[in-house]
Order: structure tokens, then sequence, then C-alpha cells
């Protein structure tokens, strides 16, 4: 058999095959299917009534209402009522409302494991791609046939490695790395292809910010973004109540796959800010020109899991937000905030003056009008496109959550090493 690439793997796994060929075509069994309250039911719920079909297997089927929760308008009272009506009319038996954002619920609850072939009415559903499953975004059209059928076809793709040797230095993160490679290839720079994870920084990260790299490798433009498993995920997923067998050593690229590997050195790499209105316009902090900032938010599925909001405090400890600041906290999920809370670092984002809002989509989505009046503003969120936050007036700043903590601090985009160097 010719050597394989993760990708390739997953995929010939997913189609009962022993191996498959780059650019083959080839139908895939669908282990599970993810839709939350704005792709799910209001799309879904015409169109299965039209067709008169009913849901392939519910037990693969996850729903989470995460993006018009908590309701603030008619429309997304409505929105809400209809997703939770059809989720009961339909027994849906994983159905999580309003306890945190789907690509951070989806691991929580064990639902994502190695070896899975997984789509989600989101394009941010890489992120499972953190678990060594082959998951990716899909449209409502394509989930329509993937409810009924429980398959789904792909085309298999070329993979780019990206090999992160070294070590982060402190006050880096996954985020940083990320807004650096998508610097340097551009928002279609993966041309729909995969994208996996390794080296030496990769495998010293722990899942969350593992998570973040898959996540945004939509950003990256690829269809999925892997990181082989190990004993960190294993961890994770005891952790999160899986009892199942979990191989560590079939999901893995064969030495000899044929790939496009870059290389870069993880030590080298300074903190990161992608300015508007593109996460591909980006340089180091440092580069930036004085950039003041009015609001500070940190949140949305890549910058606000208990390992953010740990960062955050880090920078933010016995510290106290510049008075001309607005510093937002939406925590990823409520286990994120429920065990920030525990440990005490919740209160520290709150002694320093941040605002505590509800686990959600939230700004990220543009829903709640968090940003109004604000001419820049730095986030922890994974796009910057003009008016993705809600607001077509307000310039929006990516960065780490270190990044975003400094920003707060100072009232201008800020290197956070220089504050925790001062630790």
């Amino acid at each position: 058999m010719t050597a394989q690439t993760l990708a390739q793997k997953l995929i010939a796994h997913a189609s009962g095959r022993a191996s498959v060929a780059l650019h083959d075509i080839v139908t895939c069994d669908v282990d599970l299917a993810m839709f939350h309250d704005s792709s799910g039911p209001r799309r879904l719920k015409p169109m299965l009534d039209k067709l008169g079909a009913s849901i392939w297997d519910k037990s693969r089927v996850v729903l989470v209402m995460d993006h018009y929760v908590p309701e603030e308008d008619d429309d997304s009272r409505a929105i809400l009522a209809l997703t939770r009506d059809w989720a009961r009319s339909q027994q849906l038996p994983h159905v999580y409302d309003s306890i945190g954002i789907c690509h951070v619920v989806l691991p929580q609850q064990g639902h994502i494991r190695p070896g899975m072939f997984c789509v989600g009415g989101d394009s941010h559903s890489p992120t499972g791609g953190a678990f060594g499953a082959y998951m990716f975004g899909i449209g409502s059209t394509e989930m329509l046939g993937v409810v009924v059928s429980g398959q789904i076809w792909v085309k298999v793709p070329d993979t780019i490695l990206m090999d992160w040797t070294g070590s982060l230095q402190a006050g880096v993160t996954a985020k940083d790395m990320m807004l650096h490679m998508v610097g340097l290839y551009g928002t279609n720079g993966a041309n729909y292809g995969a994208v996996e994870y390794a080296g030496s920084a990769v495998d010293a990260m722990s899942m969350n910010e593992r998570m973040t790299l898959s996540n945004m490798s939509a950003e990256l433009g690829a269809q999925v973004g892997l990181i082989a498993p190990d004993q960190t995920t294993v961890d994770y997923l005891r952790q999160a109540g899986v009892t199942d067998a979990i191989d560590t050593q079939r999901w893995r690229t064969d030495p000899d796959a044929v790939l496009d590997r870059r290389r870069f050195d993880a030590s080298a790499l300074a903190p990161m800010v992608a300015a508007p209105h593109s996460p591909d316009n980006t340089c180091a902090v440092g580069d930036l020109p004085p950039t003041p900032v009015q609001v500070a938010y940190i949140g949305a599925c890549t910058g606000a899991k208990l390992d953010d909001l740990r960062a955050a405090a880090k920078v933010l400890r016995k510290r106290k937000v510049d008075p001309s600041v607005r510093l937002l906290v939406a925590p990823a999920s409520v286990q994120d905030q429920n065990d920030a809370m525990r440990e005490g670092t919740l209160q520290v984002l709150i002694d320093a003056g941040a605002q505590v809002f509800a686990t959600s989509c939230g700004a990220c989505s543009g829903y709640g009008n968090a940003l109004a009046g604000a001419d820049n503003v730095i986030s922890s969120t994974a796009r910057n496109f003009k008016g993705r936050m809600g607001s077509a007036d307000t310039n929006v700043y990516l960065g780490s959550p270190y990044t975003v903590a400094a920003s707060a601090l100072t009232g201008r985009i800020t290197d956070p090493r220089s504050i925790l160097a001062e630790a």
C-alpha cells in the first residue's frame, strides 16, 4: 500500500476502502452531523417537510443553540422557539441549549474522537480536526443530503504539513501562529485542501490551543485542519467522559506520504495582529503603528476557552483596565466559565474591570451591538471582515487573548510580552 497522509487515512476509513489516492472522489459515511440554531432547523425543517424525509440516524446528530442566545429581539426569540420545538418533535438525543459555542461544546461533551468523519453547519467546523477527526463545514443544502442519507462525497485533498519546531515564547500562542500563516499564504492559501499541524510546538500544546489552530484553518481556506492524536488527546477525552478505546497510532501521516511540508521556528515568532479588514492583513504587534482601542473583546470559539481566559488573567492580574477601554469577556462555554470561576481566573478579569457576558457566539457573529460607538476594537475572535462583528463603522484588529488583555490595560494595541516581563 502506498504511503498515506492522515487525511487520506480518515477518508479511506469513512469510504470503506483500504486506501485512497489523491484527488479520488469517494462517498463517505458520516459519523456525526452538527448544526446550530442559525444553520439548523430554520433551514432544514422546510426542506425536510417538502421532501417528506426524515433523519437517517438521530443518534449521530448534535444540535447546539449558540448563535441567537440569549434572545435579544423578536427575530432571535422566533428562531430559538422554532429550534426548540423542532428538537422536541424529533426527539433528538443530543441537544445543547445555551451552554456554549458548538465548536467547544462538542469536544467538551465527548462527541469528537480520533478517526471520525464529521460535518458541521458552520465554517469553523474544522475545529474537530484537533482530535484527529476529518471534520469540515458544509452549507444547508449539503447538510440536508447528509441528514437524509448519512453520506457525503469528497475529493481526496492534497495535504500541506505545517511543521512547527522549537518552543513558543511566553505570551505567544496558537492564535499568533495562525495569524502568521494566514498572513504568509492568504485566506485562500490552502486551496480547500487539508492542512496538518505537527512539530514540537504543536506537540506541546493543550487541546484548547490545538482547537484554535484547527478552527482557524478556515481562515487559511482549508477544508480541514488536522492534528494527529496523542496522549494529550486521550487525556482530554477521558476527562470529557469518553471511555471508548482510542487509537493514537493509526491516525497519523506515514513518513513517506506525498505532501507539501512548510517549516517554521516557533521560538522566533512574535505576538501577531491582523489589521482591518482581513485575517491575512497581519504583522507583528510591535510593527503596528500606535493604535488606540476603545473596546477589547475576549470571546468566541478561538479566543475564550479556559486557556484563553487564563492567558488574559496572567496579564491583568492586580492591574486595571485603562479607563478609556471597555473590556468585554464572553466565555466560550458554561464549563469554561465555571472552571474559570472555580479557580479564580474569572475574578481576576472582573477585578481588572472586565464586563462578563453570556456564553454564546455573541459579538463575533455581530449580535448584541457590543461595538457600538467604538472606532477600533482588539478582539480574540477569528475574523475581522468589515461589519463582521456587527458594526461597519468599527475597525476590528485580531490578536491573542494575551494581546487583547495587554491592549485593554494600555488603551492601545500592545505587545503582551512587555507587561508579562514586569510580573
